[in-house]
């Protein structure tokens, strides 16, 4: 592989596959809320939160971790300004104990917080002023859940950043991503190179699934597959997955590594490929190439999606994991017939799931990744018994790579007034 592009592919895994504690958007919020706090130097005596649609329907239905079971927007501005530390970023709430969370519950009740709905070209935009007596903080957040791109005290700029929208200012091109770039990488790549994100991966995601099986979190999806259907490491790889996130939307304190900047997506891509692993008894290494597909896979079916969109995030994820087990079961093989396995995989699931409306993250997520992985899943069982499906069906085009730009068409223009009445909905019926 070409050095410069061996660099890309490995600063987008070091980009991409970070630690976050609770769902990512109102995580966000806390980040925001707590570099407001540090700005000011004291906690703020009110709050306003400007938020585009998509943050706000992602974090009116889940809980805050560390609040003793808040949700939405005004707890997580509340638990950063009150108890953050915004030098964690994303893990800005992991120092919580009892302390704080009861300081958090009565900030919350003695603090103005207002909501409005962001009118802006940005489809991930937070915007957060704070007040303390004479002082003023503005600390705003787009595109991507820790690229801070102003902040201000007193009306004075302290940071600026240039941005646009869909871009993401700071990070690797992922243009240079494809799938035969992602099986080549995956094939050279240093271990070296990958062991501590492939490996806090691991650790972490698997963690907190087996609390999402141990514990009592939202709809149980996990453990409603394993009493329902079995132990067979298909069920498995669904239940690991889906157990991961009825803990992670529904309190659980644990981290998890995200993909793309969701958890949910760092779940779907991870569990199941490690469950097939053990399944096959492979070793440390072949999981850890297999990983590397998934991932990759993922991120570069969301990156012409976007962060936030209607689409769920989930669907990408659950063809990553599909073609992480087509690796897995192909590992042996030629290069170009590899390559067959793994872009058939995704074609086929891509024709399964087209499309699941994401309606913010709530407690089934766990459900709809359940369905994303049945449909990495049955894409690569599919070809493995001489069956696909071909361009012309749908939206299905000739070869992969034009298959999934056609997703992403689908998924970032063509949804876009199925996102508005989503968020309309949700907010004016529900």
């Amino acid at each position: 592989m070409n050095p410069g592009v061996y660099q890309d592919y490995l600063h987008i895994l070091q980009e991409e596959l970070v630690p976050a504690m609770g769902c990512t958007e109102p995580i966000a919020i806390a980040y925001a809320a707590a570099v407001a706090g540090k700005t000011l130097g004291r906690p703020a005596e009110r709050m306003e939160v400007e938020a585009s649609g998509n943050i706000i329907k992602n974090v009116k239905s889940v809980f805050v971790p560390g609040t003793g079971g808040l949700r939405g927007i005004p707890a997580a501005a509340a638990a950063g300004m009150a108890a953050g530390d915004p030098d964690l970023e994303l893990e800005v709430l992991s120092k919580i104990g009892e302390m704080e969370q009861k300081a958090i519950q009565e900030y919350l009740e003695r603090t103005p917080i207002t909501v409005k709905l962001a009118d802006s070209p940005f489809i991930f935009d937070i915007a957060i002023r704070a007040w303390a007596g004479e002082d003023s903080a503005l600390v705003r957040i787009v595109n991507y859940h820790t690229n801070i791109v102003r902040i201000e005290k007193n009306g004075e700029v302290l940071r600026e950043v240039e941005a646009q929208a869909a871009q993401e200012e700071g990070l690797t091109d992922k243009s240079v991503l494809s799938v035969e770039g992602v099986l080549e990488f995956a094939r050279e790549a240093h271990l070296a190179d990958v062991e501590d994100v492939i490996g806090r991966q691991i650790r972490y995601n698997t963690a907190i699934a087996e609390e999402g099986l141990r514990g009592d979190y939202g709809a149980n999806i996990g453990k409603v597959l394993l009493s329902t259907y079995g132990n067979d490491v298909k069920i498995r790889a669904r239940a690991m997955a889906a157990a991961g996130s009825d803990a992670r939307m529904n309190g659980c304190g644990l981290p998890v590594v995200i993909v793309s900047g969701s958890g949910n997506q760092g779940l779907t891509a991870s569990l199941p490929v490690i469950e097939y692993a053990k399944e096959l008894g492979v070793d440390q290494e072949t999981l850890y190439r297999a990983l590397l597909v998934s991932d990759l896979i993922t991120i570069h079916l969301k990156t012409e999606i976007g962060r936030l969109s209607a689409y769920c995030g989930a669907v990408s994820a659950g063809c990553g994991s599909g073609a992480g087990i087509a690796y897995l079961y192909g590992r042996d093989k030629e290069p170009q017939e590899l390559l067959r396995d793994v872009s058939h995989t995704i074609v086929n699931a891509l024709a399964v799931t087209s499309g699941i409306v994401c309606d913010g993250a709530k407690a089934s997520c766990a459900a709809k990744i359940s369905s994303a992985v049945d449909a990495g899943l049955l894409g690569f069982y599919m070809y493995q018994n001489g069956q696909q499906f071909r361009g012309g069906d749908g939206i299905i085009s000739k070869g992969v790579e034009a298959t999934i730009h056609n997703i992403g068409l689908l998924a970032a223009q063509g949804m876009r007034e199925t996102d508005r009445e989503i968020l309309d909905i949700m907010t004016t019926r529900c």
